[in-house]
């Protein structure tokens, strides 16, 4: 498979060079925006690119690493590093990395060869617009999109109500279903300068704000064969879905961690009445330390594709959620008044933890699948 040559690093970060430098990216560029991004709702496009210049966006690419490999457990830790600070900029991170994981899975070598250097470097930002593909499939509301085979590509048409970390000059990854009565469907990607395609700003959240979160119509839009991810939907779907639910980890462990702090830094003044709590920080950092290690072990596969297999990441990403619900509410516990102000990190990092227990695979949603995986054994 041939790669532009140009767009690839000459050299990859360890692990622990890229945390360092990722928490640079932290410290002096994002740290400074974070209110801006939660109240004025800031999209930091110049974090994002600096966060791919320096490699970011490809640990988990075996495509564009110089060595072949891929590390799916580097590309949580440095999302959990971003999340830590600010879980808006985190989820565009996670947006990027899972556009990158559909094209590094794609079976059309052409997509994944213009698209997938792009995307790892930061050179093209994109989103993610699989939400109601994976409750589709769950059996939990219907496919939105729906295309047509025309001669050298598809005409797609439909809506897709919100996906994040786009623009007019991003792509997105997708699927629609076919029409004529099949149930075969086919994975794309988007780009968003295509003709009929448009972004509406259909709604303002109460967190992740500065997600740049669009409804997306699609109206005759026309994808062509060389933007066809895969023509089997299903197939892709089943390849990538440990990769999409196994990157999300890296929100929730640095919401987590992100909770844990602030409990800890508010001891010296509060320790003495805190410890009538539940939740204390020593607890909740025990059971992320346990989610973290088995996380990782299981990243260290990610394109496995038995059941039990997934069936073990969805129990450990339903536990993410419910440990995001408890630590920040223990967080705004622990810090009392001075973490419901408006610039306080508790109360962000509280709101920020719904997201986690929401964004799909919500809480409601695991239990469902995990439930059908119960009745099926």
């Amino acid at each position: 498979m041939s790669k532009p040559a140009s767009l690839l690093p000459e050299s990859l970060l360890s692990v622990d060079e890229l945390l360092t430098a990722t928490q640079g990216i932290v410290d002096q560029d994002l740290k400074p925006l974070t209110v801006k991004i939660d109240l004025d709702g800031y999209y930091p496009e110049e974090v994002l690119r600096k966060l791919g210049s320096i490699g970011a966006y490809r640990q988990h690419l075996s495509s564009v690493r110089p060595d072949g490999e891929h590390d799916l457990g580097a590309a949580i830790q440095t999302m959990a590093a971003v999340s830590h600070e600010c879980l808006s900029t985190g989820f565009s991170i996670w947006c990027q990395d899972t556009c990158g994981w559909y094209l590094q899975n794609a079976e059309n070598d052409t997509v994944r060869d213009i698209w997938l250097p792009k995307l790892s470097s930061g050179e093209v930002l994109g989103g993610t617009g699989m939400s109601n593909t994976m409750k589709a499939f769950a059996g939990i509301e219907d496919l939105r999109l729906s295309g047509q085979r025309v001669d050298g590509g598809y005409i797609v048409n439909g809506s897709l109500p919100w996906v994040s970390n786009l623009g007019n000059d991003h792509v997105f990854g997708t699927l629609f279903t076919l029409e004529g009565g099949t149930d075969r469907t086919v994975m794309a990607l988007v780009d968003c300068a295509a003709e009929g395609f448009s972004l509406r700003q259909s709604a303002h959240f109460t967190a992740l704000e500065g997600t740049r979160t669009f409804a997306c119509i699609f109206e005759d839009v026309f994808i062509s064969d060389d933007m066809i991810i895969d023509h089997d939907g299903a197939a892709f779907l089943r390849r990538a879905r440990a990769g999409i639910v196994l990157l999300q980890f890296g929100m929730g462990v640095g919401n987590i961690q992100s909770c844990i702090d602030l409990c800890r830094d508010v001891e010296p003044l509060l320790g003495h009445v805190n410890c009538y709590l539940e939740d204390r920080p020593d607890e909740l950092q025990e059971e992320l330390d346990d989610a973290v290690e088995a996380v990782l072990a299981l990243a260290e596969d990610p394109f496995e594709t038995s059941d039990e297999y997934f069936r073990e990441i969805l129990q450990l990403r339903l536990a993410a959620g419910e440990l995001a619900l408890r630590a920040s509410q223990s967080a705004m516990l622990h810090t009392g008044a001075k973490g419901y102000l408006r610039t306080a990190p508790a109360q962000r990092k509280l709101r920020e933890s719904y997201f986690v227990a929401i964004v799909t695979p919500a809480i409601k949603h695991l239990r469902k699948e995990l439930d059908a995986m119960d009745d099926a054994a």
